[in-house]
């Protein structure tokens, strides 16, 4: 029996492929019962804080909404709002916080705080998006693959894009559960090198390849999924115009999608900028999966929610 209460959300490397998986298993229930109407008070009179120093939408309202429905609350922290904008130690927040909540929720930048704040807090934390990881999107794109194709093990998935935190979170999730994943980037972004070396090791003895080319239609090449991501993500907007120039040709079109399999689909994280990491033709023609994609952020975070708190 498999039991994760208690247990931060941090990155998915903290995880067996068992404890995804009961994850997983646990949102498509969750799912499946809000379909029908069947609620899932799983959480009544829990509290989540939420910490966002990023801003969001998908994030915020999946945990917020989640919570709702899982029959707990939520409290909403920015720093313009909160002591943490005026200095007050991570480590003091995550005290003061678990004082008064069941469970934190953080998406910030760099990936230290959250480390800190999980090393110094009482409760589960809860790792919403750093410049590092992005696991909680990682879990609802596992889901949608799963909707799809049926399965992980074995699914070819090729991220189009820059070697950011969801190339890093896609690798570790695949390497994980037993997906072949390759990332094409530019050669002056690619993936952390230590990211490469930690889901190697996470591969174990998995028949898993994980693949590295600075071509998008070499890394197109037999795919099941094509993901793509924002050529700039939040805090590099300076970066924006310089990135356009680099990533030209890494984007998801008709002709990276030819050499895709014919049953081949297209996901994206969001939001999108169309005619850039994705031509309009192509978001639109996919927007159903993409926007399960999305709606699936709900049910995989409440899947995190109600497994850990």
């Amino acid at each position: 029996m498999i039991s994760l209460k208690g247990k931060n959300f941090i990155s998915l490397k903290d995880f067996s492929r068992e404890e995804l998986q009961y994850i997983l298993d646990l949102s498509f229930d969750i799912k499946k019962k809000q379909k029908v109407g069947e609620e899932t008070p799983v959480l009544k009179n829990k509290v989540l804080a939420m910490i966002f120093k990023k801003a969001s939408t998908r994030t915020r309202i999946a945990f917020e909404v989640g919570m709702y429905q899982l029959g707990g609350s939520s409290v909403f922290l920015s720093p313009q709002e909160s002591q943490i904008g005026r200095g007050e130690p991570i480590e003091d927040t995550a005290r003061v916080l678990s004082g008064f909540v069941d469970g934190i929720l953080i998406r910030t930048f760099d990936q230290k705080e959250v480390d800190d704040l999980a090393k110094y807090a009482s409760v589960p934390v809860i790792n919403g998006l750093t410049d590092l990881f992005h696991p909680t999107q990682v879990m609802a794109d596992m889901m949608t693959i799963i909707e799809e194709k049926g399965k992980l093990e074995g699914i070819n998935l090729t991220y189009i894009g820059d070697g950011n935190n969801m190339a890093h979170s896609l690798l570790i999730g695949g390497a994980i559960m037993g997906m072949n994943v390759t990332i094409a980037t530019p050669e002056c972004y690619q993936v952390n090198t230590e990211i490469k070396e930690l889901a190697e090791s996470l591969k174990k003895d998995q028949n898993t390849t994980l693949k590295y080319v600075n071509c998008p239609l070499e890394g197109a090449k037999g795919a099941d999924v094509l993901y793509t991501d924002v050529w700039a993500s939040m805090g590099q907007e300076e970066e924006a115009a310089a990135r356009k120039e680099v990533f030209k040709g890494f984007q998801i079109n008709e002709k990276v999608l030819e050499l895709a399999k014919k049953d081949a689909i297209v996901m994206h994280c969001l939001p999108a900028y169309k005619g850039q990491e994705i031509t309009a033709e192509i978001f639109e023609k996919y927007s159903r999966v993409i926007f399960n994609e999305s709606e699936n952020r709900l049910h995989a975070h409440k899947g995190i929610l109600a497994a850990i708190m």
